[in-house]
């Protein structure tokens, strides 16, 4: 058995079975890929994969297991690297941090701005997406860590950690009835067309749970992963919108103003999200202790080493 072959069923998974795509990703032939699992199921004794037509379509039962072991012993080749560059070179190498355009925008830029200046040897890569896929990135060991809110998904073989939370806000025109109301409720806001998020985002299952309890059906016109993009289209009088606060600049958002909506609609929490065995180098910590100044490191140690005891 070799590690090479682990990697190969890695990478079949994350790329949805297909085999050429996994192949293009692993530089490799997409026969040679198929043969090295051929050989693995042999020295196995059962498949992993489910095929028809010799084309993979799933994992058997027993074939998740092995994934899931492949996964873990490809995560943990990655901390193994980490240590040597770590032990070689101090405060070098590559630092690859998955997020959404929200904290991309208007959480990072002081903190990367700080990163920057002070390791200038390490190389910071950003990588976005939404809350499920920043945290696939991570635990396919593709980014450090992420930072986003909550997912659908479980994800259990991850660590995560709060950080702060999300309030919401009402943004729209200048002289929109929503902005003079005395008393905001949220069959004032159903009243009118919505721009808010894409539902990949807990910003937005959480608004609309927030109104079925409320026994109403807001109207969605539009939604977007980008809240630049829908604070445009507030501002060409298309709907309100239902926003992170932090989102809103008074003083950049020329035309639109906001309302604080925190009292009627749920908060988010944003997550840094760590592989369980990340080994966890000193400029990474400090990265999350500027992002979350309740994160310090002895924290992230304990919570790390918690769920890698629990985890087993």
């Amino acid at each position: 058995m070799k590690l090479q072959q682990l990697r190969y069923v890695v990478e079949i998974v994350r790329h949805n079975n297909h085999l050429s795509a996994a192949a293009d990703a692993l530089n490799t032939s997409q026969p040679g890929v198929s043969r090295q699992i051929q050989l693995l199921e042999q020295e196995l004794g059962f498949e992993i994969f489910m095929r028809t037509r010799n084309r993979i379509i799933d994992l058997t039962e027993p074939g998740r297991v092995v994934f899931s072991i492949a996964q873990r012993i490809a995560t943990d080749v990655a901390a193994l690297k980490s240590l040597k560059e770590d032990m070689h070179s101090g405060n070098r190498g590559v630092f690859t941090i998955a997020t959404t355009h929200t904290q991309a925008r208007y959480v990072l830029p002081k903190v990367v701005e700080k990163f920057v200046a002070r390791y200038p040897d390490v190389k910071l890569v950003l990588k976005q997406g939404d809350p499920e896929e920043i945290c696939a990135l991570v635990e396919a060991g593709d980014a450090d860590l992420s930072i986003g809110t909550e997912t659908t998904r479980d994800f259990p073989n991850l660590v995560k950690l709060d950080c702060f939370d999300l309030h919401r806000c009402i943004v729209a025109p200048v002289g929109h009835p929503i902005l003079a109301v005395p008393e905001l409720t949220l069959e004032e806001i159903a009243r009118y067309p919505i721009i808010t998020y894409d539902t990949r985002y807990s910003g937005r299952w959480k608004v609309m749970k927030a109104f079925s309890d409320a026994g109403l059906e807001p109207k969605i016109v539009m939604s977007g992963i980008d809240a630049d993009v829908c604070k445009t289209y507030v501002g060409m009088g298309l709907g309100i919108g239902i926003l992170a606060s932090m989102t809103y600049d008074p003083e950049r958002d020329v035309g639109i103003r906001a309302r604080d909506a925190s009292h009627l609609l749920p908060s988010s929490t944003i997550k840094i999200v760590l592989r369980r065995n990340t080994y966890l180098r000193s400029f990474l910590l400090d990265f999350v202790h500027s992002v979350a100044p309740n994160l310090t490191p002895l924290r992230v140690r304990r919570a790390v080493h918690e769920f890698q005891t629990v985890a087993g």
